[in-house]
């Protein structure tokens, strides 16, 4: 069962621990080494902080150990050409699997409920791969687990305080479990990815980038600034609607992956999910949902609106 531990606002974590089964966890701060967040406090709503509290599990001991155990994966899936999906799950996914159109914030995710709910067995089934060969990397932080009870449930405003219990319940419903071996806190992914030592990793590599948008120069400008010359290949993909229509896009989009790539940088909003696991799959390499890294690197980071936690350094 889940350890229910306190420490100043964090609620208890009892509601938690049927939908994350037998493994262990607990709130604790996300420190790495280097990173500094106070330039996104400056900007956004100071309650933004409690998002530094996240998932630990209980054989990770540090926010600098996670990021290292990151690195490693991603870079021994580089070198040994192994499949390794590695995707992002926030508040975007989580109303799309509550069947929610305000999935479509930023970018326009779904046309109708009744696309989201079609697209939910494909979405599952990659879902299920993801847990058993590459990383799920969800935000879950105190202010998204806070049940809601009574009356409050039935008829008060969605306010996203528990978007990670109902994410939670749609993972147990699809038997689908996170645990030590498949789960990283969603901010190391950032912070890995906007990190020197990514950029070194890439040096000399085949890198697809999957995105909407491709910036050539920016993005080569990007990877010099940390001493790195990846070859760059754009993979180009709609800006809307991949999560519901991503198998009437799969076979144009990787037409253009050229033979035997290093790594892929995925930006495809909530259907990061299933470009990941099939790139990852059919090419055998890492596919990481980059998402605002990808931004940034486009210098477009009015995308994102603003910046985010985890991708300033010191």
């Amino acid at each position: 069962m889940m350890k229910a531990k306190h420490t100043g606002n964090i609620p208890s974590a009892d509601h938690l621990a049927h939908l994350l089964g037998g493994e262990h966890f607990r709130f604790a701060h996300l420190a790495i080494e280097g990173i500094d967040n106070e330039p996104v406090f400056a900007i956004n709503a100071p309650g933004q902080r409690e998002e530094e509290i996240c998932l630990f599990h209980e054989s990770v001991s540090t926010g600098s150990a996670y990021l290292t155990s990151l690195a490693d994966r991603i870079e021994t899936a580089i070198r040994d050409h192994a499949p390794l999906p590695v995707v992002r799950f926030a508040d975007g996914e989580y109303a799309f699997y509550s069947g929610s159109l305000k999935c479509n914030g930023l970018y326009k995710q779904a046309e109708s409920v009744g696309a989201i709910k079609a697209a939910f067995p494909a979405h599952a089934e990659a879902m299920r791969y993801l847990v058993s060969k590459g990383i799920m990397a969800p935000l879950i932080f105190p202010g998204n687990t806070r049940e809601r009870k009574g009356l409050r449930a039935l008829f008060g405003k969605k306010d996203g305080k528990d978007f990670a219990i109902r994410f939670l319940r749609f993972l147990e419903r699809n038997q689908i479990k996170l645990a030590g071996s498949n789960y990283i806190p969603f901010y190391c992914v950032y912070s890995y990815l906007s990190s020197p030592r990514f950029a070194q990793a890439l040096d000399g590599k085949t890198v697809c980038i999957v995105n909407s948008d491709f910036n050539e120069a920016a993005c080569k400008s990007w990877f010099e600034r940390a001493g790195s010359h990846p070859r760059l290949v754009h993979v180009p993909i709609p800006a809307s609607y991949v999560a519901t229509r991503w198998d009437s896009m799969r076979e144009e989009a990787f037409r253009h992956v050229p033979e035997n790539p290093d790594c892929f940088m995925v930006g495809a909003g909530v259907g990061a999910l299933e470009v990941c696991v099939d790139a990852a799959r059919r090419f055998s390499a890492p596919a990481i949902d980059s998402g605002h890294i990808l931004n940034m690197m486009n210098d477009l980071e009015s995308k994102s609106a603003g910046p985010r936690l985890y991708t300033y350094r010191r």
